[in-house]
């Protein structure tokens, strides 16, 4: 398993099971899966309602706590000091976990409360309840804030990041920065046909004998960026980790930044009203 050193020192890998939308027993059976197939990082978080089955099937796969690398994530509606704090030992609970590898706040929703929130954030690292903080859906603006504001640099911000919204500014913001950028839907969530139809991802594929979502998620593994992608298919859990065995060119990545639109899937950051 490839893995990345955080700001911290801290290492995390670079492929993981992404979770969102997974039912509760999809979510076991499918970390299950992952697990038995060398997956060694789950992303989860307290609004998917699945952190208790996945704390479950932790336990189930018999895999050492030690050996993973588990990620959960604090709800817009538990912002605030007192309300991460309570949300946290919520979700540990329901991991079945003493501690958790990742803290994230989900979503930006607002500087004050950002920073409220962060600062619990912070406490936790510091008792040694999380092994590293960082944010979700953070533009560079809000970066920015934090790190004029805070005390421990955030080490990871996951954000939407595919081959049609590859985020270079942020990216190379947060390599200026050392924090560590994590792309969620990989895989262009929703819109995956899009992905899969593309002719240039497919000429890509053919060319290394891969299928269309190894090549985007291996464009990004070498882009150095952490990836996420959900799957609750056996097969398809599979595939996406087997992304170790070749690398592409350069002309074949500069073919893919041309793929570019810029285009979100998700809401805008700074336009959410949940």
């Amino acid at each position: 398993m490839n893995k990345i050193k955080l700001n911290n020192n801290y290492e995390m890998p670079i492929i993981g099971l992404g979770t969102w939308r997974s039912k509760p027993e999809d979510a076991y059976k499918a970390v299950l899966v992952a697990l038995e197939k060398g997956y060694r990082h789950i992303d989860t978080a307290a609004v998917y309602g699945n952190e208790e089955m996945i704390g479950k099937a932790i336990f189930d796969s018999q895999v050492k706590r030690e050996d993973l690398f588990i990620t959960t994530k604090v709800w817009n509606t538990d912002q605030g000091y007192e309300n991460t704090l309570k949300a946290f030992s919520e979700s540990i609970k329901k991991l079945g976990v003493d501690y958790v590898d990742l803290y994230l706040i989900h979503w930006f929703k607002g500087y004050e409360n950002s920073l409220s929130t962060y600062k619990a954030l912070e406490d936790l690292y510091r008792q040694g309840k999380v092994k590293a903080i960082g944010v979700c859906n953070y533009n560079v603006h809000h970066l920015q804030h934090l790190l004029d504001n805070v005390e421990i640099k955030p080490m990871v911000n996951q954000v939407e990041t595919h081959v049609t919204l590859q985020n270079h500014f942020l990216h190379d913001f947060c390599k200026a920065n050392n924090i560590q950028l994590e792309a969620y839907a990989p895989l262009m969530s929703r819109k995956i046909d899009e992905l899969l139809t593309n002719e240039t991802l497919n000429e890509i594929a053919n060319k290394y004998n891969k299928t269309v979502p190894q090549i985007a998620i291996r464009w990004l593994i070498e882009r150095g960026i952490v990836v996420i992608p959900k799957s609750v298919t056996p097969e398809r859990i599979e595939s996406n980790f087997d992304v170790f065995d070749f690398t592409l060119s350069k002309e074949d990545m500069d073919k893919i930044r041309k793929i570019n639109t810029g285009r979100k899937l998700f809401p805008e950051m700074d336009n959410i009203d949940f």
